[in-house]
């Protein structure tokens, strides 16, 4: 891993910058989709499990309503005045008696909303059956029934002993069924049941059936017990009341338990028949029929997981006899969680590829002045001193550009200084030795022209070519000065000078000169300057050489302006005039040893090469600002005390000759 992010920061910069986006990316969306997941998961396992306690909540109460219906019916008929006054009568076997109770009991019986296995009997103050009735699940009735006994039915007995009414969650036996003939329609055959416990919960189960039982007391119009009326809704191999909750509150799976065999559901096995005659899982059984409280939680039903709930469901005396059941598939819950799952996984997938999209131009955007960058220094390292860089904005890499840009400028400029130092280096060394030269023979040509032009007579046609030698002969001898003052090794003799003061003698030195007249000289002097370390001799010769060449360059009426500034430590001395001003071709050769724009006699060339060399020598700068037809400003910049060689001011107010 250590070697991956080694060689990766090692890299191109784009693809760093591609891959850190594609990463982070990957990180930050992986990471949320890892939480978003666990979050929804969570989410989704608590409303499955309040979606599995709302079910409950409805099966309990269609629960509780089959049993109300139920119990309703007992007490109508026990009210009803056909019943009450014929059943004396009916007890006897009369049979005009029992046609009527019988008519009673079949007009509540074929009323009842949901359908389904119905007992209704008429049983004596014995238990022994009067006259009942059976409405079978498809709807039909059995015949009258007039022979049986019910009385030794716990809950039968309680009403018939105590005269109060009871509606509860019962088991009636197999014998007590016969009697009416719905053993047959009871009997469950057990199946063998992954995880379920070696032996039924009761023994009875398969052959005793479950009902919702309501018994009311029969009394005469004296109030005194005849006997009682019973009503009863069995659960065996009847569907109707868990199909109804399945369809109307839209629960996935409904079971009613009599202990822990089904006798009523929709849960389905491998063949996709109903679960009947299948058990409950142990570990269920031991918390809901043997601890008597709720299940909550995954349980294994038939053939695989569901998310449940489990209710016990008690007889009149309170003991738990069944269960009601309600359940929704994992698998439903799984394939949700699966298909968000992979949802998230799309979605992450996508935002990444995203990312990785848009980091290429993005990372191209920020490359590409670091590659400008790092090409302009390859070029800079080269030679090519011309090379820029566009800048973009006010940020590093915009900041970083100018830095480059200014030092590169920094570096053109210095090698543009050396080249020119070691050109006049050159020239001066080239000038030493032509002055030399012909500094002898000039002064021989002068000597014996001057003793010719002193010994001819004054209208000697030759005294004229004499003077014309003589003159030119001075010109010569002027060039040759120059020369040797451009070549000389000067000395800076360093003194307090009074800058001003200096300016205005070196202005009164030249405004009489024919080339002044009609210009204006306007002098704005910074009160804070005043008093430097420098050469005066050698700074009138700087300043001299400037206004003349000012005066030249205006044609007509114009002005000069001198101006100074003090800077942090240095003066600034500007001299500005309205000339002609200098082309852009000629800015880079104005210090150049015998470079003129003038005429041919004219001038030298080495004017402003003596004024660059003094302004050096004073550890100073020289700059020249122009534009044609309007006209230039030079601009000198000298320290106020004189740093020499050591680095340190000059100390003594009677200057010092610095080599």
């Amino acid at each position: 891993m250590r070697a991956f992010f080694l060689g990766l920061l090692g890299g191109q910069l784009r693809i760093v910058l591609t891959v850190s986006f594609a990463l982070i990316a990957a990180l930050t969306v992986g990471l949320n989709a890892l939480v978003v997941s666990h979050v929804i998961h969570e989410y989704l396992a608590s409303a499955e499990a309040e979606r599995v306690a709302r079910d409950m909540k409805l099966a309990e109460t269609f629960y509780q309503l089959k049993l109300d219906e139920v119990a309703a019916i007992s007490h109508r008929l026990v009210l009803d005045q056909w019943v009450v006054e014929n059943f004396a009568a009916a007890a006897r076997g009369d049979p005009q008696a029992i046609q009527i109770i019988d008519r009673q009991i079949t007009n509540k019986i074929i009323v009842l909303a949901l359908g389904g296995t119905h007992l209704i009997a008429v049983l004596d103050a014995q238990g022994n059956l009067v006259v009942g009735k059976v409405l079978w699940p498809e709807g039909s009735l059995s015949s009258t029934l007039t022979r049986g006994h019910l009385g030794d039915l716990p809950i039968v007995r309680t009403v018939l002993e105590t005269g109060r009414p009871q509606a509860a969650t019962e088991v009636i036996p197999k014998e007590f069924l016969a009697q009416v003939g719905l053993d047959n329609q009871a009997f469950i055959p057990l199946l063998e049941t992954p995880l379920a416990a070696p032996e039924p919960f009761d023994p009875r189960e398969g052959t005793a059936g479950l009902a919702l039982v309501g018994v009311s007391p029969l009394r005469d119009p004296s109030g005194q017990l005849m006997g009682a009326v019973l009503s009863a809704y069995m659960f065996n191999n009847d569907y109707t009341l868990v199909d109804r909750i399945k369809e109307v509150a839209g629960i996935d799976t409904v079971t009613i338990f009599l202990g822990d065999l089904r006798v009523s559901t929709n849960v389905t096995d491998e063949a996709g028949r109903r679960a009947i005659g299948t058990r409950l899982s142990q570990a269920v059984r031991q918390v809901v029929l043997e601890e008597k409280r709720e299940y909550v939680g995954r349980a294994f039903v038939v053939k695989e997981w569901y998310i449940t709930r489990y209710e016990p469901l008690w007889d009149h005396q309170g003991n738990v006899v069944g269960i009601l059941y309600v359940g929704a598939r994992e698998a439903a819950f799984r394939g949700l969680v699966q298909s968000f799952n992979q949802r998230v996984a799309l979605i992450a997938i996508i935002c990444i590829l995203l990312a990785s999209i848009i980091a290429v131009p993005i990372s191209y955007v920020i490359t590409r002045p670091v590659s400008e960058l790092v090409e302009a220094h390859r070029r800079l390292a080269a030679g090519d001193m011309a090379v820029r860089v566009l800048t973009y904005g006010d940020g590093e890499l915009a900041t970083l550009g100018r830095s480059f840009n200014s030092m590169a400028e920094t570096l053109c400029r210095t090698q543009q200084e050396l080249l020119h130092k070691e050109k006049l280096a050159s020239m001066g060394q080239l000038a030493a030795g032509v002055a030399h030269e012909l500094n002898n023979p000039l002064g021989t040509i002068m000597l014996f022209a001057d003793a010719l032009h002193r010994e001819l007579p004054p209208d000697d046609p030759h005294r004229s070519d004499l003077e014309m030698i003589l003159k030119e002969a001075n010109r010569a001898k002027k060039i040759v000065a120059d020369l040797l003052n451009f070549a000389r090794q000067q000395e800076v003799l360093a003194q307090e000078t009074d800058l001003h003061t200096l300016l205005d003698q070196s202005v009164e030195s030249v405004r009489h000169q024919p080339t002044f007249a009609g210009v204006e000289i306007i002098r704005c002097y910074d009160p804070r300057v005043r008093i430097i370390q420098a050469d005066p001799a050698q700074l009138q010769q700087v300043f001299v050489n400037l206004l003349n060449n000012a005066a030249e360059a205006i044609e007509g009426p114009g002005t000069i302006t001198i101006a100074t500034r003090c800077l942090n430590g240095q003066v600034e001395i500007s001299i500005t005039d309205t000339g002609c001003g200098i082309p852009e071709e000629h800015m880079d050769k104005l210090f150049t040893p015998f470079f003129t724009t003038k005429p041919p006699g004219k001038g030298t060339g080495l004017g402003l090469s003596i004024v660059y060399g003094i302004v050096k020598m004073h550890r100073g700068q020289i700059t020249v600002q122009s534009q044609v037809g309007k006209g230039t400003t030079f601009t000198l910049t000298l320290p106020v005390r004189w740093v020499g060689e050591t680095g340190r001011p000059l100390p003594g107010p009677q200057g010092a000759i610095i080599g």
